[in-house]
């Protein structure tokens, strides 16, 4: 997979969430005038791209976490427990830790600005 593309509400809150809360490295960004659209271009650990966008009123998402289209971001991290206290230090709510029944991992998940659902997995 080359990159996963996301509309947001607010591109400068969404912005902060992706590089600051994240973490993910900027590889371009580019306002297109003719649209009223930001498009950024963030690098993923993996060597993948997310591209974040905004559009002027962008429908919100139908329902959590089940609506149709992307359900939702996974990242495998280290160790879950400690990536979801960083995020909670940061004032992100976590949900509470779970395994997977299939793999033996522990996951969580959080929401981005938008609440777009997204999943910290355990790697083995």
């Amino acid at each position: 997979m080359h990159h996963v593309a996301i509309i947001c509400a607010d591109y400068a809150r969404s912005k902060h969430f992706y590089t600051q809360v994240l973490g993910l490295r900027v590889l371009a960004e580019v306002h297109r005038q003719a649209r009223d659209s930001w498009k950024l271009d963030l690098a993923l650990p993996d060597g993948g791209q997310l591209e974040l966008f905004s559009f002027p009123s962008p429908p919100p998402r139908p329902s959590y976490p089940e609506a149709r289209g992307l359900r939702h971001l996974a990242f495998e991290v280290v160790d879950v427990a400690a990536s979801a206290e960083e995020l909670q230090a940061q004032g992100i709510a976590v949900e509470p830790l779970r395994i997977d029944e299939y793999t033996g991992r522990r996951f969580t998940f959080f929401a981005d600005p938008d609440g777009l659902p997204i999943e910290l997995y355990e790697a083995s």
